[in-house]
């Protein structure tokens, strides 16, 4: 619970929250102190995708009406990757979610996809509607299929 003083730490928001990141099992079993271990320089250390669903779940536990992810899955494999993607749908329902990404697996149930190029928006609508009517978005697909 990143910024909040020990004493009000709520744990069991803390492991929700770390369940919908995928991040439960690995704390419980991998981590010689559980939920509290010391992590980063002087503790232990955490690879790229670890820290990402560390930085989903902080995130999570404050309980934002909005949640805007920046590339939040880009170092997690598929697997990983699928299985938050799911956990951070089922919120999409209470929330609002802003995802920014490159890989269309990431994106490809939002209800809403906005397509950047050079900076500029170049297409909007859903998975369907892009793969549909849009090119750089059916190029893009192809690209990373």
């Amino acid at each position: 619970a990143f910024g909040i003083p020990p004493a009000k730490v709520d744990m069991a928001a803390v492991e929700r929250s770390a369940r919908v990141a995928e991040l439960h099992d690995f704390i419980v079993q991998d981590l010689p102190h559980g939920y509290h271990t010391m992590v980063g320089e002087r503790g232990v250390r955490l690879s790229g995708g670890q820290r990402q669903r560390i930085g989903i779940a902080r995130a999570l536990y404050h309980e934002p009406d909005v949640l805007i992810l920046d590339e939040a899955t880009s170092a997690l494999d598929t697997v990983t990757e699928r299985a938050v993607m799911d956990a951070v749908r089922n919120l999409s329902h209470r929330k609002t979610i802003i995802m920014i990404a490159h890989r269309l697996s990431t994106v490809r149930h939002c209800d809403r996809i906005f397509m950047l190029e050079r900076g500029r928006l170049s297409a909007a609508g859903t998975y369907d509607e892009l793969i549909g009517s849009s090119g750089g978005f059916r190029a893009m697909a192809a690209g990373q299929a």
